[in-house]
């Protein structure tokens, strides 16, 4: 019999071991121990997904505080008694070291900052929101940018890739009155180290 099996090819002889195998499955006999023809073939449990790791659009983010000048916060300490004044001008007795290079010639202050609540900032749809969602201010102009930072592209976020994170908003990198970046010398290359001696 060792003869008839070394004259077969190779694979009709696996497919005969394999269909003697399976008629022993079959008929109850030797196989794999604990499976029998009644029962269905065992099936991959479903693996659990990891939590969403980017939030949804309107969900509250952790942030740091807004990187506000000292003593300039609560804008309502000096605004609270105040008249708004809407009227577009230059700035002469407060303010006046803030010059705007951000869509001037279309922006203003109070489009950005509330004009009744001046501890808030102002959406385009008139909405009132803290400086600790001012992401969704400069989003309204800068969708790609906010689509960026959420997915963690743009700009710089620190905590787990699969959990909480914490965002760094658009005015901790950008000043929101002139977000450009200013040009920066560059440092000289480094010098190659001293040969030996």
């Amino acid at each position: 019999m060792g003869l008839a099996w070394r004259s077969l090819p190779l694979g009709a002889a696996c497919l005969i071991l394999l269909g003697a195998a399976a008629a022993g499955d079959e008929a109850g006999g030797s196989g794999q121990a604990g499976t029998s023809a009644a029962e269905p073939p065992a099936t991959e449990e479903p693996v659990a997904q990891p939590a969403a790791t980017e939030p949804k659009p309107g969900a509250e983010l952790e942030v740091p505080p807004p990187p506000f000048s000292e003593g300039i916060f609560p804008c309502s300490d000096c605004h609270a008694d105040m008249e708004p004044n809407p009227k577009r001008r230059v700035l002469t007795e407060e303010h006046e070291n803030i010059v705007l290079h951000h869509d001037e010639q279309h922006r203003w202050c109070l489009d950005c900052h509330g004009a009744t609540d001046r501890d808030k900032l102002r959406l385009a749809s008139g909405q009132l929101i803290p400086f600790s969602r001012s992401y969704l201010l400069c989003g309204q102009c800068h969708g790609d940018k906010l689509r960026d930072w959420r997915v963690g592209v743009h700009g710089k976020r620190t905590g787990y890739w699969n959990g909480k994170k914490r965002y760094l908003l658009c005015a901790h990198c950008h000043d929101p009155h002139q977000p450009a970046f200013k040009p920066i010398k560059p440092m000289p290359p480094p010098r190659p180290p001293a040969p030996p001696r």
